[in-house]
């Protein structure tokens, strides 16, 4: 038997229960995984909360590193005893141990710890392919990311810093403005005090940005597209403030004839080559120190709970891993 974190029913944190679970043997296609350590991010919520659906009664969470134990027929990629890190689900990482399929799995390099794993596979292979794929960023170009102190928007500063992109962060506070800063943001908007559009605007010139990075959702549906340039790309990639309320298209004629994308990880890493390949991105910014992940918070797993109170009333800063 092993434990994990289940849900009955969709809602509040008070869905989390912490339960045992009885774990078969892999089939076809699947391994066995003892976790060292669980991400945290905010698709969790959304899962939790019924926005994005999971099988019920079931687990949430997509986002782990541990050390495989004992591998189905079919499975070549990865062996028992590797360490190893998945980000892309299917959903149940909040476990002591699970039996999932192989496929999402890659194996860690030594100079990344298994906690630093969990805190960066997701959000990294998300910034790699924001930055490289939905809208691929050149030196000298300004680009406004929301939610710049987050666990994503930490590892973005560093790596559009790294490739000499200067970004434009929205924080909530002077503290985060200062975590962001030390993480390679030129200019941070604390939004609470703040005009974001006329900052935005000051900043460039007048001109407004080719690109916005936008996790947040409702809220900044507005500003975010008064930030763009004409022809500038909105890139919608969460929803911590709710989802984007319909819209009439002609918005987007009349703000500049701008464009909008709302991509996922999971269709830019569908592929296995593509998959490691964004992987290996991520583990080499680490390696080079361009980009550093520090672990800002732990909670243990069965604490879950707290742990998603505390973000979704922003108390946490970049990465929070869980431990089983």
């Amino acid at each position: 038997m092993s434990k994990a974190i289940r849900i009955h029913e969709t809602g509040g944190p008070e869905v989390l229960g912490w339960e045992e679970v009885e774990l078969g043997e892999p089939g076809q296609g699947e391994v066995r995984v003892r976790q060292t350590a669980v991400g945290l991010n905010y698709i969790d919520v959304y899962q939790r909360t019924g926005l994005y659906p999971v099988p019920l009664p079931g687990g949430i969470g997509l986002e782990a590193a541990g050390i495989v134990q004992a591998v189905g027929p079919g499975v070549t990629h990865v062996e028992v005893g590797d360490r190893v890190a998945y980000a892309t689900g299917p959903a149940g990482a909040y476990a002591e141990e699970r039996v999932m399929p192989a496929a999402p799995l890659v194996k860690l390099p030594d100079h990344v710890a298994d906690q630093q794993a969990a805190a960066m596979l997701l959000k990294g292979m998300t910034v790699q392919f924001l930055i490289h794929q939905t809208y691929k960023v050149q030196a000298g170009e300004t680009v406004l990311l929301q939610a710049a102190a987050g666990g994503v928007g930490l590892i973005a500063c560093q790596w559009l810093n790294a490739l000499g992109v200067t970004v434009i962060g929205t924080v909530s506070s002077e503290e985060k403005a200062a975590i962001a800063k030390a993480h390679g943001c030129t200019h941070t908007i604390i939004y609470k005090k703040e005009n974001v559009t006329e900052r935005v605007r000051e900043l460039t010139g007048g001109a407004g940005v080719p690109v916005v990075y936008d996790s947040v959702g409702k809220a900044t549906w507005e500003s975010s597209l008064d930030c763009l340039r004409p022809r500038g790309l909105m890139v919608s990639f969460g929803n911590t403030s709710g989802a984007v309320p319909p819209f009439a298209i002609s918005q987007l004629a009349a703000k500049g004839s701008l464009y909008v994308t709302r991509p996922i990880l999971a269709t830019y890493v569908a592929r296995r080559e593509d998959l490691e390949a964004a992987a290996r991105d991520v583990f080499a910014m680490v390696a080079s120190g361009k980009v550093k992940v520090d672990v800002r918070q732990t909670y243990p797993l069965k604490d879950a709970a707290r742990a998603h109170r505390d973000l979704e009333s922003s108390k946490t800063t970049g990465s929070t891993v869980l431990l089983p």
